[in-house]
């Protein structure tokens, strides 16, 4: 008898934006704005525990990197879990990881109490972010795919908006605390998670789970003819992939993978020095703790802007000359900031420097995710999060160490700028194609006997 192969990559590539994404970006971005709260939390809290435990500027850097630590081994470990188990559960896991941890972060009363709860709560913080942007980029339209991955990711920035106003609005009422009770709120929404974030459809066709793929599949284009003997079938790329790290190497992909971790260990190295520092490196520029903060407001509601609208600008004009652009942009802002300006001047410099550092990073995860076909996905990104994690790791004990130094406020800036160059140079080398997951014929006609 005939059987018809419907191929799911092609249905999902040509598909029109649906409630379906609509929900998924909702539910992904949710936890994506608690991810960006936690990385702000530093920046709050940090000039804060300095004081009352006494600890020197280097300490204060090594302890912010403790929760950057376990966010390198959460990305390894769990985007290669969830290429083999599902995406949706290494979610859960990761949720419950960095929400549950985080919140124990507040009770702790000494730096090692706090750094081993922090490092936990990094597993399910590093973990978590190659898998919301795999799952998105797996279910948007290709037209609008980087637009949404990077709606999705400016929850990050909206995150770090959050902790901003809770350090001004709670901090000197509650304590530092309070900063970390209030990242427990994801951990009574896993029920929620559990029920309605859709599982990966690459993962379900391949361990054969053929009915749920067929509802999600409904749902993203009701007109598909999905007949009981429809058989559900991937590219052949995503078919036939392994998820290995190995599989990152192949296929001339070698020159770009080793590109893109170089690119990311930069960008992440300013991402996190300016979360963890960008407060206390504006006192000793000389302002206010409170105005400081504002500081880190102005950033993250540049980083919004820089997010979405990077992501809508790399849709038109692709992804490599807007993340050129982004941090070549953030290099000159940073620059701008070393010197003596007019307030207003330093708000837009610093909206600038958080549009590049922040959106920048969020349009790479997206260029990553669309260089490596389906099956490899989680994985490439993974990998390339680990590494740019130790990027992270470096920054805030640099700028600690910098800081520490009492050098004049304009090289603190310049030693953040440079990395961004380096990140705009290393873009611009890569050549590879990304892969594609899409095919021509959307169904085919099998003969079975």
């Amino acid at each position: 008898m005939s059987m018809t192969a419907i191929n799911v990559n092609t249905i999902i590539d040509n598909s029109k934006f649906k409630l379906f994404h609509t929900k998924l970006i909702l539910w992904c971005l949710f936890i994506v704005l608690f991810d960006g709260y936690d990385l702000a939390i530093n920046g709050v809290v940090l000039p804060l525990l300095m004081k009352e435990w006494g600890m020197t500027a280097v300490q204060a850097g090594m302890l912010a990197s403790t929760a950057l630590a376990g966010m390198m081994f959460g990305a390894m470990l769990f985007g290669m879990l969830a290429d083999k188990i599902g995406r949706k559960k290494v979610v859960l896991i990761c949720v419950t990881l960095f929400s549950g941890f985080t919140f124990l972060g507040g009770f702790a009363s000494n730096p090692t109490e706090f750094g081993i709860l922090r490092f936990i709560a990094g597993l399910g913080i590093g973990g978590v972010l190659p898998n919301l942007v795999a799952l998105t980029n797996e279910y948007a339209p290709q037209r609008l795919r980087s637009t949404l991955v990077t709606t999705m990711f400016s929850g990050y920035a909206v995150g770090g908006i959050m902790a901003a106003l809770c350090g001004t609005w709670f901090t000197s009422s509650y304590g530092w605390e309070i900063m970390f009770y209030i990242a427990g709120i994801p951990l009574l929404f896993t029920p929620l998670f559990w029920k309605f974030l859709p599982e990966s459809l690459t993962y379900l066709v391949k361990e054969n789970h053929h009915e749920q793929a067929r509802k999600f599949l409904e749902k993203i284009e009701p007109s598909t003819a999905l007949s009981p003997n429809a058989k559900l079938v991937l590219a052949d790329t995503d078919q036939s992939q392994s998820s290995s790290v190995k599989a990152l190497f192949t296929e001339k992909r070698a020159a770009g993978t080793f590109l893109f971790w170089l690119i990311f260990f930069m960008c992440l190295l300013v991402l996190y020095a300016l979360g963890s520092w960008l407060p206390k490196l504006m006192m000793a520029a000389g302002y206010s703790l409170g105005s400081s903060l504002l500081f880190l407001l102005s950033m993250n509601v540049g980083a919004v802007i820089g997010t979405i609208g990077g992501g809508i600008l790399a849709d038109k004009f692709h992804l490599k000359p807007v993340l050129i652009s982004m941090t070549l942009i953030g290099a000159l802002a940073l620059f701008g900031l070393g010197f003596n300006s007019p307030p207003a001047i330093l708000y837009i410099l610093v909206a600038f420097a958080g549009a590049s550092a922040i959106g920048g990073s969020i349009l790479l995860y997206s260029y990553v995710a669309q260089y490596y076909p389906v099956a490899v996905r989680s994985t490439g990104i993974g990998w390339a999060s680990a590494v740019g994690r130790i990027g992270a790791i470096v920054g805030p004990i640099v700028i600690g160490m910098i800081l520490g130094m009492e050098l004049p406020h304009k090289w603190n800036f310049i030693a953040v700028a440079i990395p961004l160059v380096i990140a705009a140079f290393a873009i611009s080398l890569i050549r590879v194609a990304p892969a594609k997951s899409t095919v021509k014929i959307e169904t085919t006609v099998v003969q079975t006997s």
